[in-house]
């Protein structure tokens, strides 16, 4: 438990004094930009037995986000606590919730207005103790519209190994749980760690929880998410690190061992690919030959095989591939 010193906590005078069957927890930290549509999406959810925890973490635009929120706080649940990271944020809003099903959003994801109602009605009927949906990609610059699953399918049942492999790929924004089974799983790591979602729905499968996945686009998921989508290179760095941890801090069979290194393996070739792009553009064409070919040792690939080549004898020839026809992952490649 967090000592009260820690955090203020303010209760609106709308919120229902009768027990809520659905708590929504939404971390806050730098989303002044963000945060009204994220609350309008959730105060205007068809399902309308939930209360929504608004927990503030330290965030340094605390002055602003507040102004935003001035006219939700009777709404909400506003908790304001130091600076700790979304995993403590997180647990807090968990600790006060009054709701039997927590319900996860991230600060500048936004909520269909049926998501609650068919989420906790699809839970219900299949007796599940999580469930996730799909969700539409906003917020880039892009005519097309495509969801999430698209890029990061989910495939067979959602289980421990599913989820370890990536064939079922979860969404946090676009889930709910079962809080007695968040709390018996050790909720979210309380250490500033990457990916802390996914070791969470990983120890929750572990521990036996039914897990749904519902192919319905409930949600729009913000692409190019300051602080936690980041860029490709560290996003791939973040992966890596959570399977490290997943290693280290999980008890895994023989077989998931081998899921591991087969994941990390493959993850070390796309962080050699990202690095060798961002070198690629800022001129050190040696480097970025080095990092290509490092990449093709962990997947022996023709086509890796010919950037190595031409990013070592014609760097220009391969730029204008690049900005040709691979725009959109020029775009993400940090030029710093």
């Amino acid at each position: 438990m967090i000592e009260e010193a820690y955090f203020k906590k303010r209760v609106g005078r709308n919120v229902f004094d009768t027990l809520p069957k659905v708590s929504v927890v939404i971390p806050a930290y730098n989303c002044a930009d963000t945060i009204e549509e994220t609350l309008k999406g959730a105060l205007t959810q068809k399902f309308r037995e939930h209360e929504i925890i608004l927990v503030n973490d330290g965030s340094p635009d605390t002055e602003r986000l507040e102004r935003v929120i001035r006219g939700y706080l009777e709404d909400i649940v506003y908790i304001r606590q130091r600076n700790s990271g979304a995993g403590v944020a997180r647990n807090l809003g968990i600790e006060h919730a009054r709701g039997n099903i927590i319900a996860f959003l991230d600060a500048d994801d936004v909520w269909m207005p049926e998501y609650l109602a068919a989420q906790f009605v699809f839970m219900q009927r299949h007796d599940y103790d999580m469930v996730y949906c799909d969700a539409q990609l906003f917020g880039m610059n892009s005519a097309y519209r495509r969801t999430f699953m698209e890029d990061a399918p989910s495939e067979g049942e959602a289980n421990f190994d599913s989820i370890l492999d990536l064939r079922c790929n979860v969404i946090t924004s676009g889930t709910i749980a079962r809080k007695k089974l968040i709390l018996e799983s050790g909720m979210f790591e309380s250490e500033r760690v990457r990916a802390h979602d996914f070791h969470l729905w990983l120890r929750m499968a572990k521990a036996g929880a039914k897990i749904g996945y519902q192919k319905k686009v409930l949600l729009k998921y913000r692409v190019g998410k300051d602080g936690i989508s980041g860029d490709s290179v560290s996003r791939v760095e973040r992966e890596i690190d959570a399977f490290d941890r997943v290693r280290r801090t999980i008890e895994l069979s023989q077989g998931q061992q081998e899921i591991v290194s087969r994941r990390i393996a493959g993850l070390e070739a796309d962080l050699a690919v990202e690095k060798g792009k961002s070198y690629l553009l800022s001129g050190s064409y040696r480097e970025a030959a080095q990092a290509f070919r490092t990449a093709n040792k962990h997947r022996r690939s023709p086509k890796l095989a010919a950037i190595s080549w031409l990013a070592r004898i014609a760097p220009h020839t391969l730029i204008r591939h690049f900005k040709s026809r691979r725009s959109a992952d020029i775009a993400l490649v940090p030029r710093a």
